[in-house]
């Protein structure tokens, strides 16, 4: 029998990682009967990139409960604004429905605390998709921290690497303001953070942190003027600013596409009254381009982090450190590819193993198809097909993942504007 989903927010993320493969691989599982949104142009943008769904019932964002009264699903898939995650899964899980939420499950402890009261009262259940779990590298260190192989976990060092492309579009779009995105230090930080916290079993305790707006708002070294409420398309002064010289042609043809706008970016209008292309040097911005961050755990463990969002490449390091050994991991892409085959023996990232008394073994690890290194794809099998009872270790993110991830990256914030250690032992689940 086919579960019921109804869709609230019919983002770019919404309609090609959940609507369209609905139809598409899961159509025997999974039927989607209702699409929400606060804007009617987003409809029409995801018929015509998946043309089966032009029947699919819409709602206006006030029209929530009439949607669950007319369609009666089973779930809800929130993929709309951060900051409104929380109403629609507090919302589901108070008429007993499962929700899939995108991460960040929300935008801060308060909320993400709400939601799993909600959840303890409710029969519905919250999955949040942490996808960068499924990816090959990182659920081979799973079952390598799982068998042994480095002892008790003492240590994570984890430095994040943002590029000059995909790191400016966060301040292009609505993320670049705390209120809707809880900083980047929860919606993009809480990936890894998360990944951290399941490979050595976490549960956080202590966070402290420091950051800075170094690259963007209207300080960043390559402002050509300091003026607000720019938009890069049709800007007077586009062939002055350093990131749009980078990855623009005059006359379009061979501008880089920003994927988290997908096909759409160039060929038709995308919402109503918002366009993703705002200045990256506007004084509005309120959240911060550098970050560096210590976390004390519950078992014992301590983590490094850092994140820098105008790197030249993309990518990461990774050291996971214990009592019988270590384990190290780079991954790079993003626009510096050119470096990628000097960490990528053939073709595919690898790990290294270091006994604490022996050499090294070097563990290859070929890379899935689809999103996020073939984590897209894999989680998505999880969702509409049930968790695949043959693993045998848990991976797909629950709301209590949420929270932990979540506090962390508040915390992160908190110290960093207020100063301090942030004790998350009160709450912490």
């Amino acid at each position: 029998m086919k579960k019921r989903y109804a869709v609230c927010g019919v983002s770019m993320r919404a309609i090609f990682m959940y609507i369209r493969p609905m139809f598409e691989s899961f159509a025997d599982s999974a039927e989607l009967v209702g699409m929400l949104d606060i804007d009617p142009l987003r409809f029409d943008v995801c018929r015509d990139a998946v043309p089966a769904a032009k029947d699919v019932p819409t709602y206006m964002a006030d029209e929530f409960e009439k949607m669950l009264e007319e369609q009666k699903p089973d779930a809800l898939i929130v993929v709309c604004m951060d900051c409104a995650h929380k109403h629609y899964v507090v919302e589901g899980l108070k008429h007993g429905l499962d929700v899939i939420c995108e991460k960040p499950m929300t935008t801060n402890t308060a909320d993400a605390l709400e939601i799993r009261e909600a959840e303890k009262n409710s029969k519905g259940k919250v999955i949040c998709t942490f996808n960068y779990r499924y990816n090959p590298v990182h659920t081979k260190l799973k079952e390598m921290v799982l068998a042994g192989k480095i002892g008790r976990v003492t240590h994570v060092d984890l430095n994040w690497y943002i590029d000059i492309h995909h790191g400016a579009s966060y301040f292009n779009r609505w993320n670049r303001m705390r209120e809707n995105s809880g900083s980047l230090s929860i919606h993009k930080a809480s990936h890894h953070f998360d990944l951290v916290n399941w490979w050595i079993d976490g549960i956080p305790m202590e966070v402290h942190a420091f950051g800075a707006l170094n690259h963007y708002g209207p300080n960043g070294v390559f402002n050509p003027s300091k003026k607000n409420g720019r938009h890069c398309t049709g800007c007077p002064e586009k062939k002055n600013c350093a990131y749009q010289r980078r990855f623009s042609t005059r006359n379009k043809d061979h501008s880089i596409i920003d994927d988290h706008l997908a096909a759409f970016q160039t060929v038709k209008k995308l919402f109503t009254n918002y366009t993703p292309d705002m200045c990256i040097f506007d004084e509005e911005i309120n959240i911060h381009d550098t970050i560096v961050a210590n976390v004390r755990y519950k078992n014992g463990a301590l983590l490094n982090y850092s994140a820098n969002f105008s790197t030249p490449y993309e990518g990461y390091r990774l050291a996971i450190n214990g009592t019988h050994g270590r384990l190290e991991t780079t991954e790079f892409g993003g626009v510096g590819r050119s470096i990628i085959s000097d960490y990528h023996e053939g073709g595919h990232q690898y790990i290294d193993y270091y006994p604490i008394f022996e050499g090294r073994e070097r563990i290859h690890v070929p890379q899935g198809g689809g999103g996020h290194g073939g984590g897209d794809p894999k989680i998505l099998e999880d969702i509409f097909l049930g968790e695949d009872p043959d693993r045998k270790y848990d991976i797909l993110a629950k709301s209590v993942d949420g929270l932990r991830a979540i506090s962390i990256g508040d915390a992160v914030y908190n110290s960093i504007v207020n100063g301090g250690v942030q004790d998350l032992s009160s709450f912490m689940e």
